[in-house]
């Protein structure tokens, strides 16, 4: 595997927005420093992507920055220009307009990387299709996003689209919502404010293996107000120690496997199957 670097897009006019999206402050911090910090633990070197005309720039002169150098707009340029500079690693990379981002969502698509794909990268909520600003761009795919752009196409997604790219389920409701105009950012704002979501609930979950050896048990009812599994496995993760990502897992809801996604409801069951091991 190539070494992974990290790339926050930060080089955009924030038109819709009206008012700079790195600057805005979700986390107490500016949204580009919160974008940093989250990736930066997971790569090797990070770097923010910017325009020329923004290395002063108050909330990005801090960053070790990467300016562009191809011209052309949108966020190939970003892309195009990180490649130019490292043409021999990988890129994990992030528009910085991602507040309801969380760290397993990074960790998820970092473990699912592999030799066979080009990219991996998440499979929107909303059309089904790639994510390209949530992903990992292999040196192979930001080659054809070169030649593509050489073609007179610069859109990222239709390189990932036409690509061997290893497209994942979605880890986290919301997470890789755009927020790129007030109204958005109003919502974001409330939904960060009550995390969990919506009214308590009550679930019975199921333990195998050394899941059930450290949460000391093998069946456990609790209430919560986690929409969905994935953010509730985090919590359990911290509360009892457990050694695996999410993605080393399979959950099934009431006997069926499900993504992790999937809405919760009063009185579903839950089972954590950890990765058989053998010897």
């Amino acid at each position: 595997m190539r070494p992974l670097y990290g790339l926050i897009l930060a080089g955009g006019a924030s038109k819709r927005m009206g008012t700079d999206k790195a600057a805005l402050d979700y986390h107490g911090k500016p949204q580009l420093q919160a974008a940093f910090d989250v990736v930066s633990p997971l790569v090797e070197k990070c770097f923010v992507s910017v325009r020329p005309d923004q290395t002063g720039n108050p909330v990005r002169a801090a960053f070790p920055q990467i300016v562009d150098s191809v011209d052309i707009d949108g966020p190939a340029a970003g892309l195009l220009s990180a490649h130019q500079a490292y043409p021999d690693v990988a890129w994990l990379v992030l528009a910085c307009d991602l507040p309801m981002l969380d760290r397993g969502t990074l960790e998820n698509l970092i473990a699912r990387r592999e030799a066979t794909n080009v990219a991996v990268a998440y499979r929107s909520e909303h059309d089904g299709l790639p994510e390209p600003l949530c992903a990992i761009w292999e040196p192979e795919a930001l080659e054809r996003l070169e030649q593509q752009v050489l073609d007179g196409r610069t859109c990222p997604r239709k390189l990932l689209i036409n690509s061997p790219t290893k497209l994942l389920e979605p880890y986290a409701r919301g997470a890789l919502d755009n927020i790129n105009t007030p109204e958005e950012r109003e919502d974001a704002t409330r939904r960060l404010e009550n995390p969990t979501g919506g009214p308590m609930i009550r679930l019975k979950l199921e333990y195998f293996a050394q899941l059930r050896e450290l949460a000391g048990t093998r069946e456990q009812t609790l209430e919560t107000t986690f929409a969905t599994v994935g953010p509730l496995y985090e919590e359990l993760r911290e509360t009892y120690a457990f050694p695996f990502e999410a993605s080393k897992l399979r959950v099934a809801i009431n006997g069926d496997f499900a993504p992790w996604t999937q809405p919760l409801k009063d009185g579903d069951h839950i089972v954590f199957i950890p990765p058989v091991t053998g010897g």
